[in-house]
């Protein structure tokens, strides 16, 4: 019945497969075994579909039970227990739920402070997601209090600051793998590791740059310089990562690294167009805007040979 549902999810028949899927989980859960890894592996599928779907209240009833489940069968020393919370935690933050989705973030970090190595890449990928809510409340908070809302951008800022460091680190350990195994190569999970924080280190560089943009406006018109300063410090240094990183394979030739790259270019184009940049005078607006439909003839190549 399970795989039934998934083959019909994939032919695009929803309504059939979500109500093959529920049967599943009943019936399981019906024989005692609604707290099994059988029973948790379906709840999840079931929530990815919802949120494919944008169905998020669905899939945040369908988190919160899974979270539950977790919670009483493994508790917080479990990293299975962890990703549950994160998944509901990025559900509620598209919902706008952003104070429990923060807290769910904080723990989650807890956690695998508790379970990882301090410079593992998934640590680095929990504070750019605390980041990212810190700086929505930031923009919550603008018209009632400015005060705040600068001290939840600083927040913000130490979490980026950390997350770029982390996702360096692992890049360069990447790099340095792969001189010393010329003949074999870095390991699969190595690779992994490597796209992932590559796909961070260039996120946390551009939320780094429209995080000092934001602060600027917040601030007296006498910082307005520095601000842009910084905003285009930061995204030159996605660039000249990208330069360093993205001739790595298979690291540098995904969709989630050129998507990030892209979004950085058009972000610096921006501030040039506006007059806000103060140094990129090499980095042309004209030559920004080549690379820019460089990159995305190759996002629409890379498409383009998946769908085959």
């Amino acid at each position: 019945m399970y795989h039934l549902a998934t083959v019909l999810y994939l032919q695009g028949k929803e309504n059939d497969s979500e109500a093959l899927f529920l049967e599943s989980i009943r019936i399981l859960e019906e024989n005692g075994e609604g707290d099994s890894m059988t029973c948790i592996r379906r709840l999840r599928y079931l929530a990815q579909t919802y949120v494919k779907a944008n169905r998020l209240t669905d899939a945040e009833t369908v988190q919160r039970k899974i979270l539950h489940i977790m919670e009483s069968s493994k508790g917080w020393n479990s990293l299975d227990t962890v990703i549950a919370a994160e998944g509901l935690a990025l559900t509620l933050q598209s919902t706008g739920i952003l104070m429990e989705a923060q807290e769910l973030f904080e723990r989650c970090l807890e956690a695998r402070k508790k379970l990882m190595p301090q410079d593992h890449i998934q640590i680095g990928a929990n504070m750019l997601h605390i980041a990212r809510v810190v700086m929505l409340n930031s923009n919550r908070m603008r018209k009632m209090n400015i005060s705040e809302a600068i001290d939840e951008l600083d927040r913000a800022k130490e979490l980026l600051d950390n997350s770029t460091r982390i996702a360096r680190h692992v890049l360069n350990k990447l790099i340095k793998q792969k001189g010393e195994k010329q003949n074999y190569g870095a390991s699969g999970k190595a690779l992994r590791e490597g796209h992932t924080a590559f796909v961070i280190l260039l996120q946390s560089l551009e939320i780094l740059a429209l995080l000092e943009t934001n602060k600027q406006e917040l601030q007296e018109s006498k910082e307005e310089i520095l601000a842009c300063y910084e905003a285009e410090n930061a995204l030159l240094e996605c660039i000249s990562a990208y330069k360093e990183f993205g001739t790595e394979k298979p690291i540098g030739d995904s969709f989630e690294v050129k998507a990030a790259y892209l979004s950085c270019l058009k972000h610096l184009s921006s501030l040039i167009s506006t007059g806000r940049a103060q140094q990129s005078k090499e980095a042309t607006l004209q030559g920004l805007k080549d690379e820019i439909k460089h990159i995305e003839a190759e996002i629409s190549s890379n498409r383009r040979r998946h769908k085959r």
